[in-house]
């Protein structure tokens, strides 16, 4: 348990979204923060538990999804470092989605009575997380937005310019070079499109020059050229510090 380190990205990430003075981070600082390692791969919740905790992601990234009855999973959702994906076990007693390690990392686990307490005690901390909340909404309406409406270049570009922005808006990469380390299996169950039709969709995008590939490092060699392809308007993240996103 390393609750200073574990904090220190709660308080991070809260700022990011709204105004947390010093005596809030404070009391963030004093929370209770059980870490916990996780492999790549790992489901984290299911849907239908019932948790006790909510968790922060400390490291990695962690996805939510959906099955449908024929076993097909659709990726509701990525999640970064500083991000807490099922805040809305606060108040939902049952879960109604999945989430699962995409990569190695680690989580931070909050028990929700902790986390009652300070929403009841720091008005300016409950704002906060529900700000949180309410971006973690306006993701899904773009989500939905882009696999329903974008074609496989440009629902593929879109998902490759928002992860490289959260990514450096969560200080995990610098310029517009991402370790990326989601299969195009992965990749696909975000967009809606086969392994197959990503690989096709990512061999174009390299050649019109956007992107360079090497293992798991993806860079955006042409980002206004990457950000057209998508039809990407970082707005939708509402971030506090636009200029993260070129």
């Amino acid at each position: 348990m390393c609750p200073a380190f574990s904090s220190d990205v709660l308080i991070r990430k809260l700022r990011r979204v709204a105004d947390i003075s010093d005596d809030d981070a404070a009391a963030l600082g004093g929370l209770t923060i059980q870490e916990k390692d996780v492999p790549a791969n790992r489901d984290v919740l299911l849907e239908g538990d019932r948790p006790t905790n909510s968790f922060i992601v400390l490291d990695g990234v962690v996805c939510s999804y959906k099955h449908t009855g024929a076993g097909k999973r659709q990726i509701t959702s990525f999640f970064v470092a500083g991000d807490l994906p099922d805040l809305h076990g606060i108040h939902l007693a049952v879960i109604d989605c999945s989430f699962s390690s995409m990569t190695p990392g680690r989580l931070g686990l909050i028990r929700h009575s902790a986390l009652r307490s300070i929403c009841e005690q720091r008005p300016r901390v409950a704002t906060s997380f529900w700000r949180s909340t309410l971006i973690d909404a306006a993701i899904y309406r773009e989500w939905v937005t882009n696999v329903g409406r974008r074609d496989a270049y440009a629902r593929t570009a879109h998902m490759l310019c928002e992860l490289i922005v959260r990514l450096r808006f969560a200080g995990r990469i610098e310029d517009h070079v991402a370790d990326l380390p989601i299969t195009q299996a992965a990749l696909g169950d975000a967009v809606g499109l086969s392994p197959v039709h990503v690989n096709r969709t990512l061999q174009a995008l390299r050649g019109d020059g956007l992107i360079a590939t090497s293992g798991t490092k993806l860079r955006a060699l042409d980002w206004p050229g990457l950000v057209q392809a998508g039809e990407f308007d970082p707005t939708y993240l509402h971030l506090n510090d636009p200029d993260v996103a070129f």
